[in-house]
């Protein structure tokens, strides 16, 4: 006999929730497994502890899970009024759309499904494509890194799966949209495989309907790209600022591969990213581009490591940040170079940007290098918006906060130069520009 379990009968994020998830869920046997592996994993770790390098800077004190309940997949989703920002003028290959964390419409072109192109809900794939995802699934993060990838990995709900095969070439960006409703949960994962000579791009973004909107989003990210593919990613994350956000982010990139990856960090109250990049082929290649802006008292924490693992291999990390009121961005980068990794080519950089006297940015680059024939270089910088410039505007006819959008768009227009679809960089422009306060 079948149990339906209703919305309010639910239990949070605990093993009572943990047994009614698998209960709705059709999955394969080997998930279910993979699963109970990581709700162990979850039950035996305690929350992340202030000592750890990469929770130092973080202050969870105010998070507390039982706030949440988990998503009832089986149940209609709906989020209304989530803004959709990469695509204005597009015309895209294919899209998905998920509201708290459940896919509810997916569509692709028929000339890319023709061949061989599977993109779709991840929670389908893994039944009609089960080997496939079988494979690649958790294949970079650890389920112990934290207390938060155990509990992705336990309790996603559905997600995004990618695949692209053998020197097919998706011309239309793809796009995906991951609405969450005010007060609501979003624990979903992304999945993309590239395989030889495969190309495509992908346009992701997470939006609330407005810009207070709480809730708890768990995430986690791989891409895989074997040798010679070529992987455009673009994310922007606008959740309500109300919002705790946390992701495991990892990317794998195979001989003579290239990842083109920038993220635009612009919502939630709390964020704390780990991405890793790991150039695992001769001849790999990756630029990763990051945008933070941030408002009130939002507080944007990522930590990011170029691993080198292959020689001649290439990574180039730059991050840079604006901040204003009482907000504060820790950044993390570290450059790795294992042994044999020899013509490494490592670079990585964060600006900061600030405009008010109450904001911080802490910045904290780092080389490891086993290696003995390779090029790393590091560097940062911190600076209050010159009132100079300002003033030079205003004499031209801007008022004060048109001089201080100017300046910020300035700013990051190193990183707009680097997006190569004009949609985006205009889409990135006015989020930015919309987000600065009023300085009379």
């Amino acid at each position: 006999m079948t149990t339906t379990i209703s919305r309010n009968d639910l239990a949070g994020f605990n093993q009572t929730g943990f047994n009614q998830l698998l209960e709705r869920r059709i999955d394969p046997v080997w998930l279910t497994q993979a699963r109970k592996d990581a709700w162990a994993a979850f039950e035996s770790m305690g929350w992340p502890n202030p000592r750890d390098e990469n929770w130092m800077r973080s202050d969870l004190r105010g998070f507390k899970l039982d706030r949440y309940q988990p998503i009832n997949e089986s149940e209609t989703q709906s989020v209304e009024n989530a803004p959709v920002r990469l695509i204005q003028g597009v015309n895209v290959g294919g899209s998905l759309r998920s509201e708290n964390g459940v896919v509810t419409t997916e569509s692709l072109d028929p000339k890319y499904a023709a061949q061989g192109v599977i993109f779709g809900s991840l929670s389908r794939c893994a039944r009609d494509h089960a080997e496939l995802v079988k494979k690649y699934l958790h294949s970079q993060i650890d389920i112990h890194a934290d207390r938060f990838a155990a509990l992705q990995a336990a309790m996603w709900t559905d997600g995004y799966f990618l695949y692209v095969p053998k020197n097919v070439v998706v011309d239309k960006p793809l796009h995906i949209h991951a609405a969450m409703g005010d007060g609501k949960v979003d624990v979903t994962h992304v999945l993309v495989i590239l395989e030889e000579g495969a190309e495509t791009t992908v346009l992701f973004e997470s939006t609330s309907p407005n810009d207070d909107a709480g809730g708890f989003h768990c995430g986690g990210l791989e891409f895989v790209l074997n040798a010679r593919s070529n992987l455009r990613f673009v994310g922007l994350q606008d959740w309500g600022c109300g919002t705790w956000h946390f992701a495991h982010k990892r990317a794998r990139v195979g001989q003579d591969a290239n990842l083109q990856w920038t993220i635009a960090a612009m919502g939630s109250r709390f964020a704390q990213v780990d991405q890793q990049v790991a150039l695992v082929g001769p001849g790999a290649s990756s630029h990763v581009n990051g945008v933070m802006f941030t408002r009130d008292k939002q507080h944007l924490t990522y930590n990011t490591i170029q691993q080198h693992s292959a020689p001649h291999c290439t990574s180039d990390f730059l991050y840079k940040a604006v901040l204003q009121d009482r907000s504060r961005t820790v950044w993390r980068g570290m450059i790795k170079v294992d042994v044999g990794a020899d013509k490494t080519d490592g670079y990585q950089r964060n600006d900061n940007l600030l405009l008010s006297d109450n904001a911080r940015a802490d910045s904290i680059p780092g080389l490891e290098i086993k290696a003995d024939d390779v090029r790393c270089t590091h560097g940062s910088t911190s600076g209050r918006v010159d009132e100079e410039l300002i003033f030079y505007a205003q004499s031209r006819g801007f008022t004060r906060v048109e001089a201080v959008r100017l300046i910020v768009t300035g700013f990051f227009q190193q990183i707009f130069d680097r997006v190569t679809i004009e949609s985006v960089r205009e889409a990135l422009g006015v989020a930015i520009a919309r987000q600065v306060r009023q300085y009379e």
